[in-house]
């Protein structure tokens, strides 16, 4: 039989691998993003509305942790005997083409490319933020703010295509 204090340790590697895991999209971004003076992207004639280089770091990492409790509160209602599957398959799709937008804007210096990415990554985030809806309300809304920064991110890369035809 477990003692509560095994659990709690348990519980707590789940949450830190959960937010490992989610540091891990950004992390594998981050191999081909290249964002300082004399880069492809400082070189993009940007839109007045784009932030300064400096907030998307901080915005990001807040945003992994978020999703990687979102992540560690569906995995303890599976440990429970909830049916995640289809939760779970949904959020590592969305996790994949997370990571996957960088290599097609910056990897293949496409912002046509990572249009058509983020797009459908906004798609998986709210079919993930839906389904994580019907095992656990708080994992949904930490979504929520990821979704309204990718939502942000997607107008951004839009007005980027637009005025770098």
């Amino acid at each position: 039989m477990e003692s509560g204090g095994t659990r709690m340790i348990e519980s707590v590697s789940i949450l830190i691998g959960s937010i490992i895991l989610c540091n891990l999209a950004g992390f594998m971004g981050m191999l081909v993003t290249s964002t300082g003076p004399g880069s492809w992207y400082d070189m993009l004639v940007k839109p007045s509305f784009n932030p300064p280089s400096w907030i998307f770091g901080p915005v990001w990492t807040l945003l992994y942790i978020l999703m990687g409790i979102s992540l560690y509160l569906v995995l303890m209602a599976w440990r429970k005997g909830t049916d995640t599957r289809i939760p779970l398959l949904v959020f590592g799709i969305q996790l994949v083409l997370n990571a996957l937008w960088s290599f097609l804007f910056f990897g293949l210096r496409s912002p046509a490319a990572g249009l058509a990415g983020i797009l459908v990554l906004w798609v998986f985030i709210v079919a993930t933020i839906v389904t994580f809806s019907r095992v656990s309300r708080p994992a949904a809304l930490l979504l929520l703010p990821y979704l309204a920064w990718v939502s942000f991110a997607s107008i951004l890369n839009y007005a980027i295509l637009t005025l770098n035809p």
